[in-house]
């Protein structure tokens, strides 16, 4: 970088992750925000762009221009719906990776490309597991074959560059506050409503989630010290809640909400296979509400006795420190409650003022 103060690009600044870290970047960076629908005010200046596009949907004079004054990309924008289906996956996952690659070379500047801790679990998913993937509309497949195509771009580049691998991210630590719900809040809210009769998990399995703010922060401190190569992964390791844990946070929040509902039972995915689904789903729930549970089932199969992810936190000066099992706690606690605060659940009254959970 240079002697000046450096300028930023962000890709997906309107997103969970863009608008997290627009708050923790470093004062003296220049922020410059693509945006494809949703204006940035909070970024230094914005354009107007499309990764599926040739030059980023910007004319040769505008991307030029653009490519003279960056120093740093930080690509966020990414295609997250397990049902978004492989063509929209790998068209912004893998092909627009390749177009920012692209503009990182023509601007001399440092690639920090956001992928997912996920890409070390792709043989998790059912489908390659030989498991019935039933009525699920979602396949952790796609997402995750474009996330590893993504990352491969960034590496046969020949760039020096930063891959970033955030676990599930959920909102801010401090207020539970986040842009858009993410697949992790969807099976929040079916507990909350008591839609859930069973969790097809093992109860010791780990649910790693990350609060955004640290994801920012991790991202910052990299941008500060000017770091351009490596592999950094943002994950709870061996902190992580325990599935029966997990439960125990949202049975303790529904109590504080004034919310009778009853938490599911945990069992394994083979009984679901062998005799619970077949003999007593089949046939006996709604289509929809069948597809419901598929899709859960699809997403649970990432966790179920999977091997802890590493985790960089406490490694980078400046970065969060590790996160510890009672500050996940309360990180979860403050996201459910944002979470019933939003779908007007419960009492909204017992929701506290945002305050700093302890490290």
């Amino acid at each position: 970088m240079s002697s000046s103060p450096p300028t930023v690009l962000l890709t997906g600044a309107s997103g969970v992750l863009g608008t997290a870290l627009l708050a923790e970047l470093p004062a003296h960076c220049r922020v410059t925000a693509l945006i494809h629908r949703c204006p940035c005010p909070a970024a230094d200046d914005q354009f107007p762009g499309d990764l599926t596009a040739p030059r980023l949907g910007m004319d040769r004079e505008t991307y030029r221009a653009l490519a003279r004054r960056v120093d740093a990309i930080v690509h966020c924008a990414a295609v997250t719906d397990f049902t978004s289906g492989p063509e929209a996956a790998h068209a912004t996952n893998e092909a627009g990776t390749r177009a920012v690659v692209e503009f990182a070379t023509d601007a001399g500047a440092t690639p920090y490309h956001v992928s997912t801790a996920f890409v070390a679990r792709h043989d998790l998913t059912r489908s390659r597991l030989g498991r019935d993937t039933g009525e699920a509309g979602a396949r952790p497949e796609d997402y995750l074959d474009s996330k590893r195509a993504g990352e491969e771009v960034v590496r046969s580049s020949g760039l020096p560059s930063v891959i970033i691998r955030p676990s599930i991210v959920i909102g801010d630590s401090r207020t539970g506050d986040i842009s858009a719900f993410q697949g992790l809040h969807g099976i929040l809210l079916m507990l909350l409503r008591g839609m859930l009769p069973l969790v097809p998990l093992p109860a010791t399995s780990l649910i790693d989630f990350v609060p955004q703010d640290v994801v920012a922060r991790t991202i910052a401190a990299l941008i500060a010290e000017e770091r351009r190569e490596g592999e950094v992964w943002v994950t709870a390791g061996p902190a992580a809640l325990r599935a029966e844990q997990v439960l125990d946070v949202v049975a303790d929040t529904c109590a504080e909400l004034g919310l009778s509902t009853d938490m599911p039972r945990i069992v394994g995915a083979d009984m679901v296979d062998r005799l619970i689904r077949p003999v007593f789903l089949a046939g006996g729930l709604p289509a929809r509400a069948l597809r419901r549970f598929d899709d859960m089932l699809a997403m649970t199969a990432l966790f179920a006795d999977a091997a802890t992810f590493p985790t960089s936190l406490g490694e980078l000066p400046g970065g969060p420190p590790p996160l510890t099992a009672a500050r996940l706690d309360a990180v979860l606690r403050h996201s459910i409650l944002y979470l019933a605060e939003t779908k007007r659940l419960g009492d909204a009254a017992v929701r506290p003022m945002p305050v700093e959970v302890p490290a």
